[in-house]
């Protein structure tokens, strides 16, 4: 008997999901959805969902973190035991450790930490379910966390996937394209400076398709940076409206 032969995850240069090769999953984002927080926001790709709190800058404990010339900024990202189809374990792992480590060393090189010495900035990212490129959602999410907070950047971090599967670079990789595909390279990207502030990537790939990669990564971050910018632009026009309907009423009541 012949063994089942492998499903295809591309077909006619479309992906599993419908995609094609360079398309992002559909993205959702909106800014203040956690009141206790000084920053929060949730971004969402396609399945994959994460939501990012901020408190601070307030006075850093211990007091031996404390630097004298710039704030300490604290980033823990994890998943909850939800997010997956299998419990994850709660607390912290290996992975959410170094993911942890590289997206605060990412948002160390665009906030302006020198404006809050003796402080510390916490940003906390969770992620509520996870479809692939989850750290990519986690620094969305936290990057309009960090806007909305207040807390003054250079520039939003947008971060986005590319992979290469079954031969072909693809954009934004998600579900089983991030099991069953040869490489996974997720980036963080700073539009007006043109930077990479974080790459990593897992699976083997010749020069000029990593060149193809990360062009295309970059692509796909300029796109969800303009949708990072949308929601934080949304939140201010119904305070600008809510505003304007207040003095309306004043002025009604005289």
């Amino acid at each position: 008997m012949m063994a089942e032969e492998s499903k295809k995850l591309i077909t006619g240069g479309r992906r599993i999901d419908g995609r094609a090769l360079d398309e992002i999953r559909p993205m959702a984002a909106r800014t203040g959805v956690i009141a206790r927080a000084n920053g929060s926001a949730q971004f969402a790709m396609g399945d994959t969902v994460a939501i990012a709190a901020v408190h601070g800058p307030r006075e850093m404990h211990p007091k031996h973190m404390q630097d004298p010339v710039r704030a300490y900024l604290k980033y823990t990202y994890a998943m909850a035991p939800f997010a997956t189809q299998d419990r994850v374990k709660p607390g912290p792992s290996r992975r959410s450790t170094e993911i942890s480590d590289v997206s605060r060393q990412a948002f160390n090189s665009v906030v302006f930490l020198e404006e809050y010495p003796k402080t510390g900035i916490e940003v906390y990212v969770e992620v509520l379910q996870a479809n692939a490129s989850t750290r990519c959602a986690g620094i969305n999410a936290a990057s309009m966390a960090l806007a909305d907070a207040g807390i003054p950047m250079a520039d939003l971090i947008a971060s986005c996937s590319a992979g290469k599967v079954e031969g072909q670079i693809v954009l934004d990789v998600a579900g089983e394209e991030d099991t069953e595909g040869e490489v996974d390279l997720p980036i963080a990207y700073i539009p007006r400076r043109d930077e990479i502030a974080l790459l990593q990537m897992d699976g083997l790939i010749t020069l000029e398709e990593f060149k193809k990669a990360l062009e295309l990564a970059k692509q796909g971050c300029i796109k969800i940076h303009e949708t990072l910018v949308d929601a934080l632009k949304e939140k201010y026009r119904h305070i600008e409206l809510s505003v304007s309907s207040a003095r309306s009423e004043d002025k009604e009541d005289v």
